[in-house]
């Protein structure tokens, strides 16, 4: 039997694939970058071609780097970013270009329905929070801007569904990333034709294909498929996963004990349990991979997103530099030298993560407060670092009233490549940090959805329990508590005395 599992991660602003055997170790991974494309201010698009040709580019160079021939792929999973949409028409080809999860443009009617209070008569059933990049908002904002468009339209897809579909040619919808679109009843797991008509959507309807669970096998790669990527065709292609709960699966979250961070374009926190949480305390309750749990979850896109704006627009020569000089090195280590300059006793600067939005005001901007002549490229290097980790500790906080203060906290996403900045999540949440095992925990979340689909294991469980590793144990600083704890006391003043200014200060 083949033992070995191609998983593929679409984000917001990567494509990676790696191929894992079945005990979780890496053979290979590979990646490319998305061209995001911000026609308008606010908007977030990409080509839905150009992906999938990624896409193709990223499965042919880990099948050559492994050395595993196609005939030994057991299965194909595709994980990825939720909402957005991804339009294709009655030939499968795109309408338009794919929309992205940081998209804007349609805040006009998240606006109008949050002044008519239409989610409250509808979160016991979405149990989630509206944002303008919603396919429920989008789908609105299309048919009011881009009538064509949605009439050409034939099915709606998140990212990895659109990918999945070039796999194999055949349409489905499935449910862990579909029921983060506040487009289904989350509790029983259906299309729900009361929540599409609140939206004004309900004769769209007929562009939604059907729902599948993460682990049913959802078609086999086609000739064509085999031809651009060099997979075998007929192998196995599983229905994949919201990239939220490919993250808790590459963590070992199989129960309610576990709490996981991703520190990603969108700083996510989360944690799995048997009974879900519609409160309007929390922002996002969705269907988990393993039957019977749900995930809940406070995140938003003020994670590690904010620090590659800032190295990419105040350092880029500095970070080309020490490429040139040193390509071993990687942006991490660039940052940890600048901070380790510094000490965390407070230089006087707060950083508010807002760049892409945040969860506090829709009119709230990136901010950068308390700079003065004396403070140094290191200082305002902490102080991006702190307001990050300080913006995930406002989530969990929150998560924290309707559970207990974990542990133990497992720490994905990009600040899991910086000992330092784990450390700090230590230091500030004072938890003990651990940071599992692989470099693509996205892809390897994907991999165990595939081994388990394929029978490879009989539960996530079993699958979990012997493909997810630790690396390492990161214990807080307690004799810095009481510093974290006045720095982030100072970050929440900064919020409430910011809250009546945002929209008379920007307008917008």
């Amino acid at each position: 039997m083949s033992k070995y599992l191609l998983g593929i991660d679409c984000g917001s602003t990567m494509v990676k694939a790696a191929i894992v055997d079945v005990q979780g170790n890496e053979l290979a991974v590979a990646g490319r970058k998305i061209d995001v494309m911000h026609p308008q201010p606010g908007w977030s698009e990409n080509d839905m071609t150009a992906l999938w040709e990624k896409v193709c580019d990223v499965i042919r160079e880990v099948l050559v780097q492994s050395d595993v021939p196609p005939e030994e792929i057991a299965s194909v999973t595709c994980t990825g970013h939720g909402n957005g949409l991804f339009l294709v028409d009655a030939g499968g080809k795109p309408v338009r270009p794919g929309i992205g999860s940081a998209d804007g443009r349609a805040r006009q009617y998240i606006e109008e329905w949050t002044e008519r209070n239409v989610l409250g008569t509808l979160r016991a059933k979405t149990m989630q929070a509206i944002w303008p990049a919603q396919p429920n908002a989008l789908l609105r904002w299309l048919r009011d801007h881009e009538p064509d468009t949605i009439a050409r339209a034939k099915t709606l897809f998140m990212c990895k569904d659109y990918v999945r579909f070039m796999l194999t040619g055949e349409a489905y919808m499935e449910i862990t990333d579909m029921s983060g679109t506040s487009l289904i009843d989350v509790g029983t797991g259906r299309y729900d034709d009361v929540i599409l008509e609140a939206w004004g959507i309900a004769d769209l309807k007929r562009i939604m294909p059907p729902l599948k669970k993460s682990h049913d096998i959802c078609g086999a790669i086609t000739a064509e498929a085999a031809r651009r990527t060099g997979l075998r065709e007929g192998t196995p292609v599983a229905g994949g996963m919201f990239d939220i709960d490919a993250c808790g699966l590459a963590v070992g979250m199989v129960d309610e004990t576990r709490f996981c961070i991703v520190a990603g374009t969108w700083g996510n926190n989360q944690y799995i349990s048997k009974t879900p949480v519609a409160d309007e305390g929390i922002f996002m309750t969705s269907r988990y991979s393993i039957d019977g749990y749900y995930l809940m979850l406070e995140g938003s896109a003020t994670s590690a997103g904010n620090l590659d704006w800032f190295l990419k627009n105040f350092f880029a020569s500095d970070a080309e530099l020490l490429a040139v000089k040193s390509p071993e090195r990687n942006i991490y280590a660039f940052c940890e030298e600048m901070i380790r300059q510094t000490t965390p006793q407070d230089p006087g600067i707060l950083f508010l993560p807002f760049l892409y939005g945040n969860p506090v005001d829709l009119d709230a901007k990136g901010t950068l407060i308390g700079l003065q002549s004396w403070h140094t490229r290191g200082d305002v290097m902490r102080a991006v670092f702190e307001g990050i980790v300080f913006g995930h500790l406002w989530h969990a906080k929150r998560l924290f009233k309707f559970r207990d203060t974990p542990d133990m906290i497992r720490l994905t996403g990009g600040g899991r490549n910086s000992k330092f900045w784990a450390q700090m999540f230590a230091d500030v949440f004072q938890i003990p940090v651990e940071i599992p095992t692989g470099t693509e925990l996205g892809c390897l979340g994907a991999a165990i959805c595939g081994a388990v689909a394929v029978g490879l294991y009989d539960s996530y469980e079993q699958a979990c329990g012997a493909m997810v590793k630790t690396d390492r144990t990161i214990m807080p600083n307690r004799e810095l508590t009481e510093l974290y704890e006045r720095k982030y006391a100072r970050y929440l003043q900064l919020l409430d005395l910011l809250a009546p200014g945002w929209k008379s200060l920007f307008f917008s």
